[in-house]
């Protein structure tokens, strides 16, 4: 009965020494094998999401594209999906408040992944602290939604361009459009061969280097002629850079300020006659009625000068007597002794 109790004993021994060596390498393969650790390496963050994308409890949370953590639970808060996640004590000190968390994939095939972006600013995220999210990028599925949209597009485009529709479409329909457009070219073709020839003004100017020469050399003077002005040679130049001229020219507008202003209150004689509109008026009214009055006197005939103005006779008689006057005074010219007879008598 001893042996068999202890031959027992010993199979225990061992039983338990397997169970412990399998519970070790067990949690050896765990440790070093997984990218979590063990629990109390771990702390917990959460995010909320507007769109999951294929994260699932169990998928990989990447920091800076390193698998250090995993997603434990998710849960819908409002329209958002609210996913806690749990990292390695070593990420604290990147992840942190200005961390941004956007949804990744891990293959073509959709399952998801949280990328959080390591972040050296900003404070350190307490356990169970949210992290930013940031809006998701496209997937596979929307990239295909995407391109059948243009496709679908490009369709209706070709549609319209097969049915005239368009400026492209009338270009690649219309006969009248595409000889147009071919005449366009010929003529164009024309032109390039004129301006190789040489023949015009443009064709002389691209081929003939003298008038080449002739525009640089103008150019060349117009050049020397701003230098000149801008260094205050001759008349023009002086003008330009004559500070005095420029404080005259500043005073002359003062004083025409000050005499526009003196005008416009009615000071002085040209002042009264601009801003005293009424005596100004009525004064004018006067003298053109008073011409008026002479005037039609004068066509009536009334006074010598209407009389002058209007009777012929009265002219011609004034005529010739201008014209015997005119006579008399030749006379008196030429024999001066026949009209003075001058008798001087002595008592």
């Amino acid at each position: 009965m001893p042996r068999t109790r202890s031959l027992a004993w010993s199979e225990l021994k061992i039983g338990v020494l397997a169970v412990a060596a399998l519970s070790i390498a067990a949690a050896l393969i765990f440790a070093l094998g997984g990218q979590s650790g063990f629990f109390w390496q771990r702390y917990n963050l959460k995010v909320r999401l507007p769109n999951a994308a294929g994260v699932r409890p169990g998928s990989p949370v990447r920091v800076a594209g390193v698998e250090v953590g995993s997603v434990t639970t998710m849960s819908f808060v409002g329209s958002e999906v609210e996913t806690e996640f749990q990292l390695l004590q070593d990420m604290r000190d990147r992840v942190r408040t200005t961390s941004v968390a956007t949804v990744g994939s891990v293959s073509l095939l959709g399952e998801g992944a949280i990328d959080i972006t390591a972040r050296t600013d900003g404070v350190p995220l307490s356990d169970w602290g949210y992290v930013k999210s940031a809006p998701t990028a496209a997937s596979l599925s929307d990239v295909t939604t995407q391109a059948s949209q243009g496709l679908e597009q490009v369709s209706l485009l070709v549609r319209d361009l097969r049915a005239g529709k368009g400026t492209a479409g009338r270009l690649l329909t219309d006969e009248g459009l595409y000889r147009q457009l071919t005449d366009l070219t010929s003529a164009a073709s024309s032109v390039m061969r004129t301006l190789q020839q040489g023949r015009g003004s443009i064709g002389r100017l691209l081929n003939d280097p003298t008038t080449a020469r002739a525009l640089e050399t103008s150019l060349t003077n117009l050049t020397t002629l701003t230098q000149r002005l801008s260094a205050g040679q001759g008349s023009l130049g002086k003008l330009l850079q004559d500070e005095q001229f420029a404080q005259t020219l500043t005073a002359t507008t003062r004083n025409f300020e000050t005499l526009s202003e003196r005008l416009n209150k009615g000071e002085g004689t040209a002042g009264k006659l601009l801003a005293d509109d009424a005596a100004l008026y009525v004064r004018l009214s006067a003298v053109a009625e008073r011409f008026e009055k002479v005037a039609v006197l004068l066509n009536e005939g009334q006074g010598s000068a209407g009389r002058l103005l209007n009777d012929r006779q009265l002219y011609d008689n004034m005529n010739q007597a201008a014209g015997e006057l005119r006579a008399l005074i030749a006379d008196i010219r030429k024999d001066p002794r026949k009209y003075l007879n001058v008798r001087v008598s002595i008592f």
